[in-house]
């Protein structure tokens, strides 16, 4: 009975140890991995890349999974000078996959050093790339779009080109292509291929874009500067016009009231002339009220006046002549 459960226990133990030995021998390669097999830290073999149940030396080999998939490099903005002295603040991602999984392994071992060598060399073409070429050629992409101008920008502007875009030579697609070509070569001796790198953002850095700004505000301001002469200049014209029509509505009123005046002047005449000359008497008596009327406006309390004889004004002021009848 005891060697029975003896011969039970070893069994259970021996199992127990086969068990552990093949879970440490078999190992699974994913769809989306390639594994370095390991022995005391150095590589054994080939690198396997098929999906697949493998076979190792238990406790001895380790697997290393090292992935397939295309990977992420997402950098840090840096601060670096243009051609033109402009500092700028750039921001870079790029697609980069590993194509040999052993110089990987043999050089970078895992992905965290694989992203700081990244760093390095990416950054450092890109500070490069940058170094070599004006602002201009790297924020603009295509060589000969033409911009729209604004109607209202006078002959003057035009001809200082107001409104008119800088013409580049390569453009940002260039210069991105210049950075991959020269990072690629680099990366590729670490098992690692470059599929695409772009400029995420471009901004002007921090200590010189209010200086920017304070430009930009300055071209605006004179615009509406101009702007605003040009209405204040509109203005006074409507103005003028204003007045120069009213007087001219003034004037050719007076002139009516003038000829109207005269026409009533001249009918009142008439009719006076036809009144007063029906008879002698009636021209003596027209003459004698229009003499009367005229004294009021030309004699008050405190007018002297010396008059002739003969004068038309004395003559009414002797005694009358059905007096002396």
């Amino acid at each position: 009975m005891n060697k029975i459960k003896l011969l039970s226990a070893t069994s259970i133990i021996l199992i127990a140890v086969l068990a552990v030995v093949v879970n440490s021998a078999l190992y699974t390669v994913g769809e989306v991995e390639q594994v370095i097999v390991t022995q005391f830290g150095k590589p054994v073999g080939e690198p396997i890349v098929t999906a697949g149940l493998q076979v190792k030396v238990p406790f001895i080999q380790q697997v290393n999974p090292i992935e397939k998939r295309v990977l992420e490099w997402d950098g840090n903005p840096s601060d670096m000078p243009t051609k033109d002295k402009l500092y700028i603040s750039v921001d870079l991602f790029a697609r980069w996959r590993i194509i040999d999984p052993l110089q990987y392994f043999l050089r970078l071992r895992d992905e965290r050093s694989a992203q700081s060598r990244l760093d390095d060399i990416l950054g450092s073409e890109t500070r490069n790339a940058v170094a070599k070429h004006e602002l201009i050629e790297i924020i603009r992409t295509t060589k000969d779009r033409v911009p729209q101008r604004d109607e209202l920008l006078t002959d003057a502007e035009k001809i200082l080109n107001m409104g008119t875009l800088v013409p580049i030579n390569k453009g940002r697609k260039v210069v991105e292509l210049e950075i991959f070509n020269s990072a690629a070569d680099k990366v590729k001796v670490f098992g690692i291929e470059l599929l695409d790198i772009r400029f995420k953002r471009i901004n002007y850095n921090a200590s010189v874009r209010p200086k920017i700004y304070d430009r930009m505000v300055s071209e605006r301001r004179q615009i509406a500067e101009r702007f605003l002469s040009e209405g204040h200049g509109e203005a006074a014209r409507i103005r003028g016009n204003r007045v120069r029509d009213l007087n001219k509505i003034q004037s050719e009123a007076y002139q009516q009231v003038e000829e109207i005046r005269g026409q009533a002047d001249a009918i009142a005449a008439e009719i006076y002339s036809n009144s007063y000359n029906q008879s002698a008497e009636a021209v003596k008596f027209y003459e004698f009220t229009r003499t009367m009327a005229a004294y009021p406006s030309v004699i008050d309390s405190r007018t002297t006046l010396m008059l002739s004889t003969e004068s038309d004004l004395f003559k009414y002021l002797k005694a009358p002549e059905f007096e002396k009848k």
